[in-house]
């Protein structure tokens, strides 16, 4: 059964008439986006710091957001996630992803660098892709500069962003890029996207109704994806990767009314099946993009609170394991 608060969120909407994301053009579905965040998220929390950086990119510099815990020694040498946010590879920014960082950042007891990578229409794949390698290996480069320790980094997203948190392990662990491994810890996969083919049972069972909608993800992947063979890369598509073996230990959410639900699932077991360390919990009752909707749904700390507690776990030991 839908989460009552999940359900009276959705009846909201309807009622409201509020427009589906679909319905709008990109630079207006990113403004409603970063607007109507406030009804549903959290306040942000306090932490330690905040600092605005920014990182060379292939296509010239790419925002980030640095944040340090509270508690935190200035001096302190932290292990760190680098997050990507979520909106389908067209919408999301620093401001729409600014309190789940700040609530991971302190309960993870981890500094969080957050990327503000291009997006389609504008920039179409591997867009995406090559400005979060490059960010990623920024902040790995830095570690002296933003005091933290490199050898304890994980990357981690939610939605597009989980998709491209798996995607870079995967380039990390090959050099993708041409510049070697890249030693990551951790990833963390909130409802990824892993096959955009779109094929999965859950995409019709959950495609209606439910936030997420198959049109809204066909809007999303029509302005990010320009020609139909790109669903094959593994790049778009991690599940579809040559091999998930030697990936760092991950941790996959889904949700259990969530069109991309069962990719979530499959990536897991892909991982598994490969002999990568991974756990999957599946939130039942809930809707994609829950984790950030904490002032409405309750269980969105419930979420929160597993991903710190697995980046406590995994970047405890100063090496990957």
């Amino acid at each position: 059964m839908l989460h009552p608060q999940a359900r009276a969120l959705i009846d909201l909407i309807e009622s409201r008439g509020l427009p589906p994301t679909h319905t709008l053009p990109p630079v207006e579905a990113r403004a409603f986006y970063r607007e109507r965040r406030s009804f549903t998220q959290p306040d942000a929390p306090e932490v330690a710091e905040v600092r605005e950086l920014r990182a060379p990119g292939p296509l010239g510099d790419i925002p980030l957001r640095a944040y340090r815990p509270l508690g935190a020694t200035p001096d302190a040498v932290l292990p760190v996630l680098v997050y990507y946010h979520g909106g389908g590879w067209v919408i999301g920014d620093l401001d729409t992803h600014d309190v789940l960082c700040r609530e991971l950042c302190n309960a993870g007891g981890c500094a969080v660098v957050a990327v503000d990578y291009r997006m389609g229409p504008e920039v179409r794949f591997p867009g995406a892709v090559n400005d979060v390698l490059a960010a990623t290996r920024w902040v790995a480069s830095q570690a002296k500069q933003l005091r933290i320790d490199s050898t304890r980094l994980a990357v981690g997203g939610d939605s597009a962003g989980g998709n491209l948190a798996a995607v870079v392990s995967i380039a990390a662990r090959d050099g993708a890029d041409g510049q070697g491994p890249l030693p990551i810890a951790f990833q963390l996969l909130i409802y990824p996207g892993t096959d955009m083919r779109r094929g999965h049972a859950s995409h019709s069972t959950n495609g209606q109704g439910y936030v997420l909608t198959a049109d809204t993800i066909s809007y999303f992947h029509d302005h990010y994806i320009d020609d139909a063979k790109h669903d094959l890369d593994w790049r778009a598509s991690p599940l579809l990767a040559e091999s998930h073996a030697g990936l760092p230990p991950a941790l996959v959410i889904t949700a259990g009314y969530d069109p991309l639900r069962d990719e979530g699932l499959d990536y897991a077991r892909a991982l598994s099946a490969a002999g990568t360390r991974v756990s999957y919990v599946c939130f039942e009752r809930q809707i994609h993009g829950f984790i950030t909707m904490g002032r409405v749904l309750d269980e969105a700390h419930t979420a929160v609170a597993l991903c710190a507690a697995e980046l406590r776990r995994a970047l405890s030991a100063p090496t990957r394991g």
